[in-house]
């Protein structure tokens, strides 16, 4: 039985005149509810108001939207863009409960029903009718206020990059641990049984990097990239390769070296603070790894990225590439779609407070980008399912240590995170984006290629 204050689903407010100033705070939510998300019965979710009254939709909900208090809707909306609805997540205005992946919709519900300037122009009288509030309180800026990056400089210069790639990973080793695998991979892992479990899956995308790139004993493999070290450690332990990894976080190549040492490797595997442009000095490597790498470059910045990595690689080496693709950006856009898209600011949230200047290209953008640098690309696989696979792993385990990740990081930016893995889950669940490794190689003058005809050799143990 519902309970007396749950509102009837079959209710609607579209045909709502905008409220009175002094008109029930209630009625004037549910009128801006309706403009942006539709009517109540037709929602995937409840809404619970700030005075106990739930609005239930017709079906199951996939989650409940939390609204803190009468003026909540005012700052999610004001003004309608992708940043005002994520920052009233992270500050507290509004919460989520259930299904954070079911909540990423929401931006695309908003965007969708607020496409023309009449929709705008009724959302802005109605949403202007809400009670005006005094603003959020202060959040204490130790625990409650997630960093803002300060980067200087045109972007994917050397100096931007490093500042990019330190802010992403200044929230520190022990947030990341509290989620990881025991390796600590952050990327894509590789299911090869439905039912495998996160460290199983990220064992067996390790192990299909290393047998796609052949690996052998005695090659000298450079990762590009090399996060916490998981990849260069299982190349050297497994393989018996020569490693060096590179990235540039201080906070990764400090634990990503104590863990060589620990693992009696340091005399197989080095890892340094270098720029993929500062390769020069080092003999040729046999193989090269770039993994959620290539996504820190830029669309721009894709030939040199590319021509750095043929430079340093031997003729007849291969060099494995895996990154995150734009599907979106390969389809013709109407010029509406552009319109709405630079209103709503899409990508204005994960560039202030997850990737600074990351940049998603089209995977025909990577593959030309390889070739025009010399590659020859031998083989390709999406690893999209897979993604979401792992990112739902990632949020179960970031979910079930709440309180440790706001001691470490604080609740805001410990919100923060859990609405850019829901995100990226539902982007590479909806088909929006996609993952692909795709495997290159460097001709010998005469042609040749250092590879097998069948791709039989690569699954066989992964079965």
């Amino acid at each position: 039985m519902q309970s007396e204050q749950t509102v009837s689903t079959q209710q609607s407010y579209s045909d709502s005149s905008p409220p009175r100033k002094d008109a029930d705070a209630l009625t004037a939510s549910r009128v801006v509810l309706e403009d942006v998300f539709g009517p109540i019965a037709s929602r995937r979710f409840a809404v619970r108001y700030w005075e106990g009254t739930i609005d239930e939709p017709a079906e199951r909900p996939r989650f409940t939207l939390v609204l803190d208090s009468p003026g909540a809707l005012r700052r999610m909306l004001l003004p309608p863009s992708e940043l005002s609805l994520t920052e009233s997540y992270i500050f507290g205005d509004v919460d989520i409960e259930g299904d954070i992946e079911g909540a990423s919709e929401l931006g695309d519900v908003a965007a969708s029903r607020l496409r023309s300037p009449l929709a705008l122009l009724r959302l802005a009288r109605h949403v202007l009718a809400l009670p005006r509030e005094s603003e959020r309180r202060a959040p204490n800026p130790a625990t409650e206020t997630p960093a803002s990056p300060q980067l200087s400089g045109r972007r994917h210069t050397r100096r931007r990059d490093r500042e990019a790639v330190r802010f992403h990973y200044n929230v520190g080793n022990a947030f990341y641990a509290l989620w990881l695998d025991a390796r600590m991979v952050y990327s894509c892992g590789y299911f090869a049984h439905g039912d495998d479990d996160l460290d199983k899956a990220q064992e067996s995308k390790l192990d299909l990097i290393c047998r796609k790139l052949r690996l052998a004993p005695g090659d000298r493999l450079l990762d590009i990239g090399c996060g916490w070290g998981g990849l260069i450690i299982h190349a050297a332990k497994r393989y018996g390769a020569m490693a060096l990894g590179i990235t540039l976080s201080e906070a990764q190549a400090e634990l990503a070296r104590e863990r060589v040492a620990a693992a009696g490797l340091s005399d197989r595997c080095r890892v340094e603070i270098r720029d993929y442009r500062q390769l020069a000095s080092e003999p040729a490597f046999d193989k090269i790894a770039s993994v959620g790498m290539v996504e820190h470059v830029g669309l721009k910045r894709l030939n040199e990225y590319f021509a750095a990595a043929f430079a340093a690689l031997r003729p007849g080496g291969l060099f494995l590439n895996h990154g995150i693709v734009s599907v979106d950006a390969s389809r013709p856009e109407s010029l509406g779609s552009r319109v709405a898209a630079r209103v709503w600011q899409r990508g204005r949230f994960i560039d202030r407070y997850v990737f600074p200047d990351g940049e998603l290209v089209p995977s025909a953008a990577v593959v030309a980008s390889a070739e025009r640098s010399g590659f020859e690309l031998r083989d390709v696989e999406s690893l999209r399912e897979h993604y979401v696979l792992t990112l739902c792993h990632w949020i179960q385990r970031l979910e079930a240590r709440r309180r440790e990740a706001a001691a470490l990081v604080g609740e805001a930016t410990y919100r923060v995170w859990r609405l850019y893995m829901s995100a990226s889950a539902h982007g590479f669940r909806s088909g929006r984006i996609g993952i692909i490794q795709s495997l290159l190689a460097k001709p010998h003058r005469d042609g040749r290629v250092e590879l097998p005809m069948t791709r039989e050799d690569l699954y066989s143990l992964l079965s």
